[in-house]
This record gives structure tokens, C-alpha cells and sequence, in this order.
């Protein structure tokens, strides 16, 4: 069992963690404009915390992870009303043939080890005019997570991510500091990336 499956019963416990998806929706929702006909990916979807705000304001929304227990979390809160389709799939491995408005992603990016490889294979993925809105941690000295299983890059900085974003053919790449985590061991940026393609 993966280090998300085991952590996928009580993922939704932690305020810190669903408040901190809910100032990442009001951010991505203050510079994008959802529409209702708008089909998004959640990359790393998770339990939904970020997907179902998302959800209220447009067509669809696609929850991509690779934790199946993360997903099995998903399916326990879609209803009628808000519906997130669940994909178990890496998508870098294994790309989506389908073309979205959009991408959202909260947290995840830190998790995938080749920034180039991801970003040009969600590139492909993407209608000529749509949207990245990715949110994650700025540069940090390795202390945020208790356990770094899994983690890949200790945050970002905002010029290097940037760059790779564009050199996969994004335009109008901008990041901004959207929130601070504070924990015991410092506070933590949290940024929103938004580019268009």
C-alpha cells in the first residue's frame, strides 16, 4: 500500500489541509474564469478537497491520482449535484488522450520528479486558450513534511518552475504567493502558478 493509501481515511482531518484548499480555489477562481462548459483535470486530485469547489462552477471535473484509496475517497463524496470522475492513472507514464479547458492541481507538483516531462505531456492535453492553475509550496529547506516519502522537490522557485513551464509552451506564466502555512517547525509559501496555453 502506497504512502497516500494509508493516508487517505483521514486526509480530510486536518484543517490546515482543507482550509488551505479552499484559499487555493478562491485564488484559482480570482484570476480563471470557469465556465459551465468547461471540462477541467484535477491533477492529483487527492480526496476531492480542491476538485469539488472547482466542480460547482464548471461542466466536469476529471480527478487524476495514482492512489487508488485517495480515489475510493472521491467516489464516497460525489453526488448528484457535484460529481468528480475518477481516473487512477500516471499520466506521464501513461498520458490522457483526452483534451480539457483546463488544469487545477493543489499540493501535487512537489510529487513528480520530472517537471519537463510533466509539463509537456499536460501541454498536449490542453485546448489552444486553456488554462494551468497549479498551487504548491515555494522553496522550503526540506521541513514541511514530517515524512519526505514520495517528495521529489523541496519547493519551488518561482524563476526555475517558470521556465520550464514556458519552455513546454505555456504563455502568460505567473506566480504569485497566494498563502502562508504556519507549523511548529516555520511557515511555509504557498503559490499559485497560472499560465495559458
Amino acid at each position: 500500500m502506497s504512502h497516500f493509501d494509508q493516508r487517505a481515511k483521514t486526509w480530510d482531518n486536518a484543517h490546515t489541509r482543507v482550509n488551505g484548499a479552499q484559499t487555493i480555489a478562491n485564488a484559482i477562481k480570482e484570476r480563471i474564469t470557469l465556465r459551465e462548459d468547461m471540462e477541467i483535470i484535477d491533477f492529483g486530485v487527492g480526496t476531492g478537497l480542491l476538485g469539488f469547489i472547482i466542480a460547482e462552477d464548471v461542466k466536469k471535473v476529471y480527478g487524476i491520482d495514482t492512489s487508488i484509496q485517495m480515489l475510493a475517497k472521491v467516489e464516497e463524496k460525489n453526488s448528484a449535484q457535484l460529481n468528480i470522475k475518477t481516473i487512477h492513472q500516471d499520466i506521464i507514464e501513461n498520458p490522457l488522450t483526452q483534451i480539457f479547458n483546463g488544469l487545477v492541481s493543489s499540493m501535487t507538483l512537489h510529487h513528480v520528479e520530472n517537471l519537463k516531462a510533466f509539463f509537456d505531456t499536460i501541454y498536449k492535453n490542453i485546448h489552444k486558450d486553456g488554462f494551468i492553475a497549479i498551487a504548491d509550496l515555494k522553496s522550503e529547506d526540506g521541513t514541511f513534511h514530517s515524512d519526505n516519502t514520495g517528495v521529489f522537490h523541496f519547493g519551488f522557485k518561482d524563476e526555475e518552475l517558470c521556465n520550464i513551464v514556458e519552455q513546454s509552451g505555456f504563455k502568460n506564466v505567473q506566480f504569485e504567493k497566494i498563502n502562508v502555512i504556519n507549523k511548529p517547525q516555520g511557515d511555509f509559501e504557498v503559490f499559485l502558478l497560472t499560465a495559458t496555453k
